[in-house]
């Protein structure tokens, strides 16, 4: 979806005076900012969206999306790249349990004294990660189609 489309859905929902006022912008560039940019040929006007992707393509700084995502109340993770072995189904799911594993080891060891540290928070954060970015990288997988060959090469009824 195109930075525009995104705001034009947003405007749907909240007020484009209520953002204009809040923002001390023109109402009409607030209804720019929704339309196609000028080099599409429309009359949008470069929108702040545009301007956040401007900003980590030139710095390459993960830590912008991170900002925004916490302004959210979420929390940035990449996506994984592919890895040679990304077509083979086992290893792959065998990863994901093992960073599960992972992830509850540090739990049950920071959780042993009752007590979690912002150290050992710290740690769970860091292994969940790595178990959100490697069933991302399974679930990509899954949706491009990389897992289907192996199936009918298995014997499977289906392929």
């Amino acid at each position: 979806m195109q930075s525009h489309e995104v705001l034009k859905e947003v405007l749907k929902k909240t007020s484009a005076k209520q953002i204009s006022a809040e923002m001390g912008l023109s109402l009409s560039l607030i209804y720019k900012w929704a339309e196609p940019p000028q080099d599409e040929t429309g009359s949008g006007a470069n929108n702040p969206l545009d301007r956040i992707e401007q900003l980590l393509r030139i710095t390459n700084d993960p830590r912008i999306a991170q900002w925004v995502c916490e302004q959210a109340d979420g929390f940035y993770i990449t996506n994984p790249k592919v890895k040679p072995d990304a077509q083979q189904l086992i290893p792959s799911t065998n990863s994901i349990v093992q960073e599960f594993a992972d992830m509850l080891g540090a739990i049950a060891v920071a959780a042993s004294d009752s007590a979690i540290s912002p150290a050992e928070a710290k740690a769970i954060r860091r292994r969940w990660e790595d178990l959100k970015s490697v069933t991302e990288g399974f679930v990509r997988n899954s949706e491009e189609g990389n897992f289907a060959a192996l199936k009918r090469g298995h014997g499977n009824p289906e392929g």
